[in-house]
């Protein structure tokens, strides 16, 4: 079955950075749409960053320049760059995978940017 998995979250003051990761299995993760989601506390669940089988990416306006989504098919594994976090950043963060009208969440991973 569908499993993902991430990991990489923590606490960082403003201005740092951290790389997320989400180990995926139970599909052909090579040709899967990956996305990235996040909830801050108290607020709905959003979306960050997704990419295409061919590495083509898109961003929400408020992590353009500072977040970077990539893949590594070899190693079926989805990651986010974050870099210059801010307090605003703080939220627990998914990976996401749709196959036709279903939905695949991992555990998240929670990110706490704060002085």
């Amino acid at each position: 079955q569908v499993q993902l998995v991430e990991s990489g979250g923590g606490l960082v003051q403003p201005g740092g950075s951290l790389r997320l990761s989400c180990s995926a299995s139970g599909f052909i993760f090579s040709t899967a749409y990956m996305k990235w989601y996040r909830q801050p506390p108290g607020k709905e669940r959003e979306l960050v960053a997704g990419i295409d089988r061919f590495g083509n990416t898109n961003y929400v306006d408020s992590v353009k320049g500072r977040f970077t989504i990539s893949r590594e098919n070899a190693k079926s594994t989805l990651y986010l760059q974050m870099n210059n976090l801010q307090p605003e950043d703080t939220a627990v963060y998914y990976c996401n995978l749709r196959i036709v009208t279903s939905e695949f969440w991992g555990q998240g991973t929670l990110v706490t940017v704060s002085s």
